[in-house]
């Protein structure tokens, strides 16, 4: 019970009611478009909500005031369909970018884990307080890259061999506490309903009803760091706000019957690294498991939610988000965001890479910045250029605490809408 009385991936703390139903979503590969090969989108009236106190909209040159832009100071309209289809993006990237090497993947599996080993057992070794908080760091860091190892594996883009990609999936994620297949498919579906309001699995926005129902402390937490910052354990148990389900339970609606098999799997062997971890406690003692184990996992959480939620939120611009006949796998796709992280970019596997990660998962990590260096003429303005970070991406930081002071709720109303903000809640500038 309470686990169920925090709100998973944009952490609250109270129960919400299940206002939308979540059909899982089918497509013919992997859970990803095959066919890229839709006619070219047409232009055409759209429904955009726009904030309480908004009385029109105005022409292409001019803005909508009051917390949004609609059309930008340059005049471009980000909720507009794209005048490309994913067939010209997919034209554009060249051929190379689509093969998949296992001995490539499996050599950053070896170095990753390498470096695992080698900091727990200097940090072991050293055994002081100046070491320790150095360690914490880098180990939570790596932590996080052998999450995204996995989450090749889980796209398919490790390998084209689905039971080595099952098999270092499972070794991977249950090292870190993650439940491969349960995370796997939940994750297919945030990828087949990215930019949806309602069907989006992770970091989608509230609804204002959902969002006005909420009492003043939930909401607080929610958009208070670092609360959110460490969701992501009560999203695999409890899913997303308005959703039910766990990422551990065979009988969840997050999967359909014949992958029941695949979830048990991957509960065992998350419970058998639990296991294991309880052991180590008894044989090491429970601190040294803590410092060695529990702090750099908290890391790794803060890390997921931090670039997860990034490249969903927190452009200077705001980004629309789709309902009904509106939405579409390329216009939900382009809301995503691309980061810069410095040194960390190699580090983890260039996941900063995201928009062409989003519409085309299926391209190996290794080839990510070189598909969207060749994809940028196509995007034009639809593609938002990352900052270019320093050493380490601090100035990230600074983007995710003022998102978390705008982007509250969207509108219960509108096919094209844009975060609004509650200028009661406390933080906020205005």
């Amino acid at each position: 019970m309470a686990t169920r009385l925090l709100l998973s991936s944009q952490c609250g703390f109270k129960p919400l009611p299940k206002l939308y139903s979540n059909p899982i979503t089918r497509t013919s590969i992997s859970g990803y478009p095959n066919s890229i090969t839709s006619s070219r989108s047409e232009f055409r009236p759209i429904k955009v909500s726009a904030p309480v106190g908004v009385h029109h909209i105005v022409e292409k040159d001019e803005k909508v005031v009051n917390g949004f832009e609609s059309i930008n100071d340059s005049g471009f309209n980000p909720g507009a369909p794209p005048p490309f289809t994913l067939a010209d993006i997919q034209a554009a990237i060249p051929k190379h970018c689509w093969v998949k090497d296992p001995w490539r993947s499996l050599s950053y599996v070896v170095r990753d884990v390498a470096v695992v080993l080698g900091l727990a057992v200097a940090a072991a070794y050293a055994n002081n307080m100046v070491v320790w908080p150095l360690y914490w760091f880098a180990q939570g860091t790596m932590f996080w890259a052998l999450f995204v190892l996995g989450h090749d594996c889980g796209h398919g883009s490790f390998s084209n061999n689905a039971k080595l990609n099952s098999v270092v999936g499972h070794l991977l994620h249950s090292s870190i506490l993650v439940p491969y297949h349960g995370w796997r498919i939940s994750h297919r579906t945030h990828h087949q309903n990215h930019g949806h309001v309602e069907n989006d699995e992770s970091w989608h926005p509230l609804s204002e009803k959902i969002y006005r129902s909420l009492d003043t402390a939930t909401r607080l937490l929610r958009f208070t760091l670092p609360f959110p910052m460490l969701a992501f354990p009560f999203y695999l148990w409890g899913r997303s706000p308005g959703k039910k389900g766990s990422h551990f339970h065979p009988g969840s609606d997050l999967f359909r019957a014949n992958e029941k098999t695949d979830v048990i799997t991957s509960t065992v062997c998350w419970s058998a690294m639990a296991a294991l971890l309880v052991g180590l406690s008894f044989v090491l003692g429970p601190l040294r498991v803590l410092k060695l184990y529990g702090i750099p996992y908290l890391g790794f959480v803060m890390w997921l939610d931090l670039v997860t939620y990034l490249h969903h939120h927190g452009h200077e611009d705001k980004l629309p988000w789709y309902r009904g006949k509106e939405w579409s796998y390329l216009r939900g796709g382009l809301t995503t965001l691309d980061r810069d992280y410095g040194w960390i970019n190699n580090i983890h596997h260039d996941i900063g890479t995201h928009v062409t990660h989003h519409l085309f998962p299926q391209i190996p990590h290794y080839h990510l910045v070189e598909a969207t260096k060749a994809s940028k003429p196509v995007f034009g303005k639809y593609y938002r250029e990352p900052k270019i970070s320093k050493p380490l991406p601090f100035h990230l930081l600074r983007l995710l605490a003022s998102s978390m002071k705008k982007d509250h709720y969207v509108s219960d109303q509108g096919d094209v809408v844009y975060y609004q903000t509650d200028p009661k809640l406390k933080g906020d500038s205005r």
